[in-house]
């Protein structure tokens, strides 16, 4: 079988990289810790699967979870959130972060069949995934996205991600997976993100989205902002805990924090962080990852549109 390959700058992630492959949690393969700027299109040749601005190596260890083989030939890519991102600089196309025409130069170049990708869930990234959009179904991909936050999952947390992907020759996933596009749509290319607003054909499923948002995430959010006051006081009164989470997050234990906030723990975690340095360096790692039970279910779903 040929080994996957993985793409990932940090230092750090990239040696979580090396030991999770050699733990054997995610695919076997190669860590290649140079830009993707840097990266040929023939270095790409010997692998079967290609997972660019790797992390930790999420998108592998989700794609084994949904049933995806590890010889089953595959893309990820989880583009820099930063220039389109609130919380980033707002520069936008003209971040030196927006890295997606690299990675689209190597898909063009070595056209895998599936591609999987992530990015921020906001207006701001719009104008990304309508350009994301244009360069794929130009090069004859089917394309399709959804944007949903972790809580959909049964995360304690929002966390709005939207998650997309491309198949070459899938005739079924743009009817299952796909933005609704406006009449009257627009041009296509490369270019697509300097016509105005740059959002068009996906405005209705945005605002779907938007519509929708509040009701994903309200079956813990009010308990779990409410204040100890408006909880009647203790903590240790039954009435006073947070609404439950599913899935991963089911065993949680909850910790009524000094601000009055509800917050999810590990079962059995030590409160104290003690004798760890390289805890600072491992948070950093997994706040950068993608939610891995978000991307699961993304994948089954997208497994069901391929053929």
């Amino acid at each position: 079988m040929k080994p996957a390959y993985y793409n990932e700058i940090d230092k750090f992630a990239a040696q979580m990289l090396r030991n999770l492959i050699a733990a054997g949690h995610i695919a076997p393969g190669d860590v290649d810790e140079r830009s993707i700027e840097d990266v040929h299109p023939s270095d790409l040749k010997p692998y079967t699967q290609c997972h660019f601005f790797a992390g930790v190596g999420v998108w592998s260890y989700a794609l084994r979870r949904a049933g995806w083989p590890d010889d089953r030939p595959v893309w990820t890519g989880s583009c820099p959130c930063q220039p389109f991102s609130s919380a980033g600089e707002g520069a936008g196309f003209d971040d030196e972060r927006h890295l997606w025409p690299h990675f689209f130069h190597l898909i063009e170049q070595r056209r895998p069949a599936g591609i999987f990708g992530e990015q921020v869930a906001s207006r701001d990234a719009n104008p990304w995934i309508d350009l994301v959009q244009d360069d794929l179904e130009g090069l004859g991909y089917r394309v399709g996205a959804v944007p949903f936050p972790s809580a959909g999952v049964g995360a304690p947390h929002i966390r709005d991600r939207l998650y997309w992907m491309a198949h070459a020759g899938s005739q079924r996933l743009e009817k299952r997976l796909r933005y609704a596009r406006k009449p009257g749509g627009a041009e296509r290319g490369r270019n697509a993100h300097a016509r105005s607003g740059g959002t068009g054909r996906l405005e209705h499923s945005r605002q779907h989205h938007d519509a929708s948002q509040g009701s994903a995430t309200s079956a813990w959010k009010p308990q779990a902002n409410r204040s100890a006051d408006q909880l009647g006081g203790s903590s240790a009164s039954p009435s006073t805990g947070p609404s439950p989470t599913n899935g991963l997050w089911s065993v949680a234990d909850w910790l009524l924090c000094r601000d009055g906030k509800w917050r999810p723990v590990e079962p059995g975690t030590f409160p104290l962080a003690h004798g760890a340095p390289a805890r600072v360096g491992r948070l950093r790692a997994y706040g950068n990852a993608i939610n891995a039970e978000q991307a699961r279910i993304f994948i089954e779903a997208g497994m069901s549109c391929m053929p």
